[in-house]
């Protein structure tokens, strides 16, 4: 939470809650992919248009959806199918020759088939050029309604096989956006895929809705919703709508977060003295335990890999910096963060030796990322107001949200700082995105 300074308890809980009224999140609008910062030297990839078979592919252009993946991490780029030198399906009709002459390394050729029961098989090749090798040789099966996530998973394996690192193509997004001007604005909570189509509605509402979070397994999303007029904290699964409410109390009830194991969440609550401190909340008992208890403002929870602690913002030392607890009640915190004025809204990469977190420098707020072995901390975004860090699942990028000319976008980079993207909404304001884990 920005600019947060050392004031009395009412004070800073009314400010807290302007604030959080104020995080203005667009409407039901597709995002649109713009790369910013590449590799100096792609690797070429031709992704072949994959033989069709009618009706079963939909419509749908397979090797479109892969050739934009691949893109879209900025470590390759794509041959055009205009300077393609044949139309190939299958690994053994490439001229390997041909397209070493359109200066290609790679060819994914494939072709699309029906399956039992409603399925879409997509086969699937990719050719190393250079040598002549057969890299992959697989099939994708996929319902016809989810045949661009079979796509995605198509594209996923290219990828790991290219780079060695897992794709995470195939993976959803969760974001807020906001609609409208004041007093008639829609607040909506979306889900998209990883590139940022197939955006659905998961609720909405006329008062703000904040700090999505998913579940380990994906099946379920924690957020803040003020539908009440109040701030209270729901969570909902996915698939079906089906939510409930889980924290309603007195004063500010915030910033949720799954536990590694998806039984508890931790929050930021004040209760009636509107000191913000850390709990955990059992979801199945309700039993709430009290992490912190401070006179310094606490918020902001983010979970270990091994769930035993919690990284969280706090101001006690007179500053916001990042602060680490074991998960248990009594728990006595340490600083993480050093070498830095501001520190804040910590997330933890997937292997559980890094975190994102926002720092301030004189130009604004960045992206940045801590080793914690070490300490040392890393910047790697380049606006001026960038906020709300979130690892992929993979470990290899965050998404963030920023502004571009005034707008909230979303942005991604990797964390190397190498390859970034934006991702700007055709209408409104979008924030607080949030990547979900790899489906089971």
């Amino acid at each position: 939470m920005k600019h947060m300074q050392k004031m009395p308890n009412h004070t800073r809980l009314a400010r807290l809650l302007l604030l959080l009224a104020a995080v203005a999140l667009p409407a039901h609008a597709q995002l649109k992919i713009d790369i910013t910062r590449g590799v100096t030297d792609p690797v070429p990839v031709a992704v072949v248009p994959f033989a069709r078979a009618v009706p079963a592919d939909g419509g749908l252009d397979i090797a479109a959806v892969i050739q934009r993946d691949l893109e879209s991490s900025g470590r390759f780029r794509g041959v055009d199918r205009n300077a393609m030198p044949a139309r190939p399906s299958r690994a053994a009709e490439v001229d390997a020759a041909a397209w070493r002459a359109q200066r290609a390394d790679y060819v994914v050729v494939g072709r699309v088939a029906a399956g039992t029961g409603g399925a879409v098989l997509l086969h699937y090749e990719l050719v190393n050029v250079l040598n002549g090798q057969v890299l992959l040789n697989d099939t994708v099966s996929a319902p016809l309604s989810a045949v661009r996530n079979g796509a995605h998973r198509v594209a996923d394996k290219v990828f790991e096989k290219l780079t060695g690192t897992r794709g995470a193509f195939a993976t959803r997004i969760a974001y807020v956006s906001v609609d409208g001007s004041p007093p008639s604005q829609r607040y909506q909570l979306l889900i998209a895929d990883a590139d940022g189509e197939n955006a659905r509605i998961a609720m909405q509402s006329t008062q703000p809705v904040m700090s999505p979070a998913w579940s380990p397994d994906g099946e379920w999303l924690a957020y803040v919703s003020f539908e009440n007029r109040v701030a209270a904290v729901f969570v909902q699964r996915v698939r079906t709508g089906e939510r409930r409410q889980v924290s309603a109390r007195a004063g500010v009830n915030g910033a949720p977060a799954f536990s590694p194991d998806g039984r508890r969440l931790a929050l930021t609550l004040s209760g009636s003295t509107g000191n913000l401190d850390i709990f955990v909340l059992d979801l199945a008992t309700q039993g709430l335990t009290r992490i912190t208890d401070d006179p310094a403002i606490d918020t902001e929870p983010a979970w270990s890999a091994d769930g035993q602690s919690l990284y969280f913002t706090s101001d006690r030392g007179g500053g916001p910096q990042i602060y680490a607890a074991p998960a248990q009640a009594g728990a006595r915190a340490r600083r993480i963060t050093f070498g830095v004025s501001y520190a804040a809204r910590a997330r933890v990469s997937p292997d559980g030796k890094m975190l994102a977190l926002v720092t301030q420098e004189a130009s604004g707020f960045r992206v940045a990322a801590l080793d914690i072995a070490s300490g040392q901390i890393t910047p790697l975004s380049r606006g001026t107001l960038d906020e709300s860090p979130s690892f992929a699942p993979n470990g290899a990028v965050l998404i963030y949200a920023g502004r571009d000319r005034g707008q909230g976008v979303l942005a991604t980079i990797s964390v190397d700082g190498q390859v970034s993207l934006r991702l700007k909404s055709d209408q409104g304001e979008v924030r607080e995105p949030v990547w979900g884990p790899f489906a089971n």
